[in-house]
């Protein structure tokens, strides 16, 4: 009985001993596996000319000439065999135009560039750029899909702005809000031509997004293109930026037809000193009537004063540095090539591009008039007479629509500098374009 247990522990001990060594070796053999490079060869040898053949088809010549009946857009959907092969190439001709105008004129080369290269990189086939895991997309999703970029640039510009003429000279503030009219009588305009139009067919927020280019206002309008209208974001960014660039083509003439050459060579008097305690309460007393009247605004106003309070406390000076240069910088690329993603042609060339284009001048060039007409009105009134040309600035692309203001008024006096009276309206005009898409995004968000 004693032999039969001993003999028994023995084979009990034997099978342990063998099966920990089998279990042993397996992880010696997965071990060995995990860390060694060997693969198994899977490729098929080809004869030359099929290895030609598959180069080809694999090329953007054969994309264009022979396009894929199953691709699809980066949002997924059917695209047709015009925006998939002639349509990319004559998207990728108008981003060479807006190299030549970013380049050659110099027309908002900081934005137009990165836009322009995002659109060229965003019509290129097969690659993919502009989906949800190329690059572009990437960036997209990062920053403009949850309205985050124009809200930094904001801060930005608020770091960069001088609320002094505004506050040495209030009554200019009427004409940055006169200049908001564009915006609303473009808005009721694209609501009359999906009214009574076949051809188009905006919506309430379209249009919403469509009416605020008249603000000349290029992150309000990407902003509010993104919370409202994000399949037009790609044809306003351009009409909104190229419209900033245009100011000092379309402005001139607007300001000339509605002004005599008298009104043009008023001379308004000095702007009062304005105190640091002024410009410090400024920024936080807007902030403060915002929350309480138009909290929707809130976004794009509390950054802009959140930027322009570091700069007047005067005791964050890196902070107002990184706003105003690298912070800005950085973003403004990013946000131009997230804007470029959205030119792709399948989403740029469609008959709604046009109508917005379109659209977008009538309300930049009714918001330039409404300005004038402005100053104008209030020159009827007793008291300090003020020069109609400047009530062009009251449209909000800082600071190139007061230095228009201050270009044509020389141009009849040499001697007379509209410059300083010119941004009042100028910033105001920012403030109100973002008061306006907080409106817009209240009613209609």
């Amino acid at each position: 009985m004693k032999s039969i247990v001993l003999k028994f522990l023995a084979l009990m001990v034997v099978s342990f001993s063998l099966h920990a060594s089998d279990a042993h070796v397996a992880a010696v053999d997965e071990e060995r596996a995990a860390s060694s490079t060997h693969k198994e060869e899977t490729y098929q040898p080809k004869s030359l000319s099929e290895m030609t053949a598959g180069f080809f088809a694999s090329t953007g010549i054969n994309a264009i000439l022979n396009p894929d009946p199953n691709e699809v857009n980066a949002h997924g959907e059917a695209m047709s065999d015009f925006h998939k092969s002639w349509g990319r190439v004559v998207m990728i001709l108008v981003t060479f135009l807006l190299f030549y105008l970013a380049i050659a004129k110099g027309y908002e080369p900081l934005l137009l560039l990165p836009i322009a290269f995002g659109g060229l990189l965003a019509n290129i086939p097969v690659a993919n750029i502009a989906g949800p895991h190329g690059f572009l997309g990437v960036i997209y999703n990062m920053g403009l899909a949850n309205e985050m970029f124009p809200i930094i640039i904001f801060m930005g510009v608020g770091a960069m702005t001088d609320f002094g003429p505004l506050l040495s000279n209030p009554k200019t503030a009427l004409l940055g809000g006169a200049a908001q009219f564009g915006i609303f009588g473009t808005l009721v305009g694209a609501v009359a031509l999906s009214q009574y139009t076949d051809v188009f067919d905006f919506t309430l927020q379209q249009a919403s997004a469509i009416s605020i280019i008249g603000g000349a206002d290029g992150p309000t309008s990407i902003f509010i293109a993104t919370k409202l209208a994000p399949e037009l974001l790609g044809a306003i960014a351009v009409a909104s930026y190229s419209y900033m660039a245009l100011v000092p083509i379309i402005q001139p003439p607007i300001m000339k037809a509605l002004t005599t050459k008298a009104e043009r060579q008023i001379k308004m008097s000095t702007l009062r000193h304005v105190s640091r305690l002024e410009k410090l309460v400024f920024p936080i007393m807007v902030l403060s009537l915002a929350i309480l009247i138009l909290p929707d605004s809130t976004p794009l106003i509390g950054a802009f004063m959140f930027g322009n309070f570091l700069k007047e406390s005067g005791v964050v000076e890196r902070l107002n540095d990184t706003l105003q240069n690298a912070l800005i910088n950085i973003v403004t690329i990013f946000l131009g090539l997230g804007v470029g993603s959205k030119l792709a042609a399948d989403q740029f060339l469609v008959v709604d591009t046009l109508a917005i284009l379109i659209l977008g001048l009538i309300a930049f060039s009714v918001g330039t008039a409404a300005g004038v007409i402005m100053a104008k009105i209030m020159n009827l009134f007793p008291g300090t007479k003020v020069n109609p040309l400047i009530g062009s600035a009251g449209v909000s692309a800082v600071p190139m629509a007061a230095r228009v203001s201050n270009k044509v008024g020389m141009e009849y006096d040499r001697s007379n500098m509209l410059l300083m009276h010119a941004m009042g309206p100028n910033v105001a005009g920012v403030i109100g374009s973002a008061v306006a898409a907080g409106v817009m995004i209240s009613i209609f968000g």
